[in-house]
Formats: C-alpha cells, structure tokens, sequence
C-alpha cells in the first residue's frame, strides 16, 4: 500500500439542531400559560404576527365548563424530569407530518449538546433560574408537595394528599369536611384517613389541622407533650379563651406549677402554621385540556380555548411593506419574517393537536377513573400511550409534562394518570400497585394477633383477589407501607396485648 497524501469523499450522517426544532422542541413541553408568554414575546419580535380573534365555543356547556374549572393550583417548585434521557433520539421536525412527533425516528448525531441538558426540565430550555427562584416566596402547597413526593411511595395516598393540600386555607387548615374532600375524588372518608395521615405529619406541625385544638395538639404530640392532661386543657380552649383558669386548672387535674408550664408550652406553639408561607407566590395553574361527558356517555376533550391566543399573519402589511422597499437586505429581512410566522402558526397548530391526541388515549385508558373516582385508576405507562397513538415515547413524557386536565372531578397533572402496575392471575389486564398495597393493608389489619401472617400467605391470599405476586414483590409492598414484617407485627400486637 502507497503512503502519501491523498483526497476521499465520505458520506455520513448526523443530527442538525436547527433553531426552529429547539423552538419546536420547546413549544411541546410549555403549558398554555407558558405559551402565551412566548407569543406575546414573538408577537414584540415579529412585525408580520397579529393576534386573531378567539375562537367561538359553540357548546355553551363547554363554556360554562371553563369558567368553573379555572380553579387556582399551586404548581410544585421542581417539576418531574421530562424524558427518560431520550434526547439523544431526538431529530429535526418535519412539519408536513401530521403529528409533532419530534422522537419517532432516530439520528447518528452528538447527543451531548447543550439543547439536551436543557430539556430535561419541564419549564424548557428558558426557564426560570435558581437566582429567579430565590426571589419567589415558597407557597404552603410548594412545600408539601416537595415533602409529598419524598416520603409517600403510595401513589394514591400522595395523589389524595396532594388534593387536600389544594383544599388547605392561608393558615394551613383543612376548611372542609374530609367526607367532602373525598368525594370530590369518589372516594369514602376512610379512604382519605390514610392521605390526611400524611399530610398532617408534614412540616409544618399543625398543618392539615380541622379546628385550632387539633392543630396544637398536633405540635404537642410532634414535642412528645400531649399527655392527658395536655389533651383536656385542648379540648377546653374555650375556658382558656374566657380566662377561666381555675375551672380549667381543674378539669386537666394538674398543680399550679405543672398547669403553669402547661401555659407556657401551648404559647409557643403555632395558632396558625400556614403564615408563615406566602399566601399567592406562585403562578396560578389554569387547566389546560377540558374533558367533559358527551351525550352518548363518551368523553369530549378539548384544549382550553380561553388560554390559548389565535395568531394570524398580516399578509397584507407583508405586501405593503415590500412594495415600499427597494434595499435588498431589508427585503430578505422581511421575507425571513414572513417564513418565521408561517412556520410559528404551524408549530403551535401540531402542538395542539398532539396535546389532544395524547389527552384522548389518556381519558381512552383512564375512562373508570373519569367515572368513578380515584379508586379506578389503573397502570398506565408512557409507552402504553405512545404504542397506542403511534408516537415515541419521550414525546409523550413532554406532552404530559408542566400540563393540568380539567374533568368533573376536578383539575389534576396530566402525570397523575401515569401509576405502576402488577399483573393478574388470569393473565388479563393487571391492576394498580396501589390497589395492591390497599389489599395488603387490608389483610394485616385484619390478621390475628395469634396468627400473624406471613409474606408466603399473604401472596396465597393476594392470588384469591386475583393478584400475581412474587413473596419478594410482597415484602416490598409491605414496607413501602410501612408495615413491619411477621416477626415485629407479632412482638407489637403481643405488646399491645399486654398493655
């Protein structure tokens, strides 16, 4: 073989990260709040943009719909991550497809730019900093929904805890019934105990709170002071009100110096524990698809019209203004323009329509828990939906991400339709990892002081209800739950028996 200097043509592929797919890209994750702010900016930056008029709602139910579920939620300080480091599948968009199914197919490309770092939140790639959010005041929900997400592995115990967070006032207290809150979801107020358990084992102690002496007796107990006498003088605050403390000194059984230090106890604790967190910092979350129940008993989804702005190009403002130039930099200028919009007004007419695509196989797979309640939700996955429309997989994690849902039981992420599952018996179908942990509660709560059961049973039993477990997926179960083993159930419950 000769040695010396010599030409070759290669031929090679590689992904181009054009500026209009970090748009488009971009534009699929955003909210429809988030997307008025970016049209209002290409609004300033596009001289050929106008707003158009709003689209008329010809079902006067659906409007009324709107107007009622534009309910106020306080979005969570750090969303979810939005892919599954799937950004290295991503390739340019090609906007005569009918879907803005930016991942279908893959590139050879680098996958370590920088657009990919950026896309793993779910605000985009501009949202907001660190230096941004520490100028925000954290609101009440903010912080329980943080400590939500780390300290309950029961997606439906954190999905009802979340909703009574929604219902708490400015200072922290649960305004309704729990029998009210958990209708809304379809649920009985035992079902809720467990997610108002949680809620009100959160800092701060005393919120979730239903009246101001379970809100202190609360912080007594988290002090480890909520002894008898601790509990009457709560269940008096009234004698305490009207300064009769003689009468109360007298139903808590207590001295002069132990009711003394009782006083100064229950003055340090927090009458009203929400305060302390701003009552309206954060962005208020409109919902962004509307489903409602059509006449024939199907579901009817749309996006929500009213925050969604129509753009429009003024072609004729383009014609004017060409005619009236001669330079050519100025005239390509215009022409760039003109490209810019036509190609913005597409952009966000296929995001839309892939926002409904994925809305509707969700209601499609999730339609028991549209009709009864949180009770129904079954295992759903992203690729379960993506299969079904035909669509990658990390395109319908940004689709469900940053984005609410509004149906007759209320507004919720579209991420909360997304749970884990097990499989069933018969092979058919699979059920809820958090139907499955409900039943394991069930049977241990039921169990014998005298006839523990054990992991190995407690599969036997669960494969009567129609649950394929291993003893290892039991055992796992049970201490997500925070149930002990046969051998520490038996020493508390003979314990127990003794006391």
């Amino acid at each position: 073989m000769a040695l010396g200097p010599r030409l070759d043509l290669r031929q090679s592929q590689s992904l181009v990260m054009t500026p209009q797919l970090q748009q488009a890209i971009k534009l699929l994750a955003l909210s429809n709040l988030e997307i008025e702010t970016f049209i209002g900016d290409a609004l300033d930056a596009n001289p050929l943009l106008e707003m158009g008029e709003a689209a008329a709602d010809s079902d006067p139910a659906q409007t009324e719909l709107i107007e009622a579920r534009r309910t106020t939620l306080e979005s969570s300080p750090v969303d979810q991550l939005v892919g599954e480091g799937r950004a290295e599948d991503d390739r340019p968009l090609d906007l005569d497809r009918g879907a803005l199914d930016i991942d279908r197919d893959t590139g050879d490309g680098d996958p370590g730019g920088e657009w990919g770092a950026q896309l793993q939140f779910s605000g985009g790639e501009d949202g907001p900093g660190i230096d941004e959010r520490a100028d925000t005041a954290l609101t009440l929900a903010d912080h329980l929904y943080a400590q939500i997400g780390v300290v309950c592995r029961d997606p439906r115990t954190a999905f009802i805890a979340r909703h009574l967070a929604d219902q708490l006032d400015e200072a922290g207290y649960l305004p309704v019934s729990l029998r009210e809150a958990a209708a809304e979801l379809g649920l009985t107020e035992a079902d809720a105990e467990p997610a108002l358990d949680l809620l009100q084992s959160l800092d701060p102690t005393g919120v979730g709170a239903r009246s101001l002496g379970e809100c202190l007796a609360l912080q007594a107990k988290e002090a480890d002071r909520h002894d008898p006498c601790m509990a009457k003088l709560l269940d008096n605050l009234d004698l305490l009100g009207r300064g009769e403390l003689a009468r109360l000194k007298r139903i808590c059984g207590a001295d002069d110096e132990d009711f003394a230090e009782m006083l100064s106890e229950l003055r340090g604790y927090d009458p009203k524990p929400g305060l302390r967190f701003a009552s309206g910092g954060g962005e208020p979350v409109t919902p962004d698809i509307l489903i409602g129940r059509r006449a024939d008993g199907g579901w009817d989804v749309q996006l929500n019209q009213a925050t969604l702005p129509r753009l429009i190009v003024n072609r004729s403002y383009y014609v004017e203004m060409r005619g009236s130039v001669d330079d050519k930099a100025a005239r390509g200028w215009l022409s760039e323009k003109l490209a810019d919009a036509n190609w913005l007004i597409k952009a966000l007419d296929q995001r839309a329509k892939t926002i409904l695509k994925v809305a509707s196989e969700i209601a499609r797979q999730q339609d028991q828990f549209f009709r009864h309640g949180v009770s129904q939700l079954k295992p759903l996955t992203l690729r379960t939906v993506a299969e079904a429309i035909a669509m990658h997989e990390s395109t319908v994690s940004r689709v469900t991400s940053n984005k609410y849902l509004s149906c007759e039981r209320g507004t919720f992420e579209l991420k909360y339709f997304f749970t884990s599952g097990v499989g069933a018996v018969d092979g058919e179908g699979g059920a809820s990892a958090s139907a499955v942990k409900a039943a394991i509660k069930a049977l241990i709560d039921a169990e014998d002081p005298k006839a523990i059961l054990s992991d190995d049973t407690l599969v036997d039993l669960l494969k009567g209800k129609g649950f394929d477990l291993a003893r290892r997926t039991v055992a796992k179960y049970r201490e997500a739950i925070g149930l002990g083993s046969s051998v520490q159930r038996r020493r508390q419950k003979a314990l127990a028996g003794i006391g």
